[in-house]
């Protein structure tokens, strides 16, 4: 089932069922929420490392080379 299905069942049922239900489902919705949002951070691999190693060493060499993540941000949103 693909998740579009899923999520058109899923307002169907909501749709349907009792309030009495519904009010019993917001602290299971609310702590799926939760849980959804919260990051997960985990240690790089050697491969991340060596690559954020390599742009470091770049950033050192020439760091007019790089621009600021603003400036990435203001060029991006101009193309698109």
């Amino acid at each position: 089932m693909t998740p579009a299905v899923s999520r058109k069942e899923l307002h169907l049922m909501i749709d349907t069922m009792p309030d009495s239900f519904i009010q019993a489902m917001i602290p299971l919705v609310s702590c799926i929420l939760q849980e959804y949002w919260k990051p997960v951070l985990e240690p790089a691999s050697p491969e991340e490392i060596a690559a954020i190693d390599e742009r470091m060493k770049d950033y050192e060499r020439d760091p007019s080379s790089f621009i600021s993540l603003s400036e990435y941000k203001k060029k991006r949103s101009a193309v698109i």
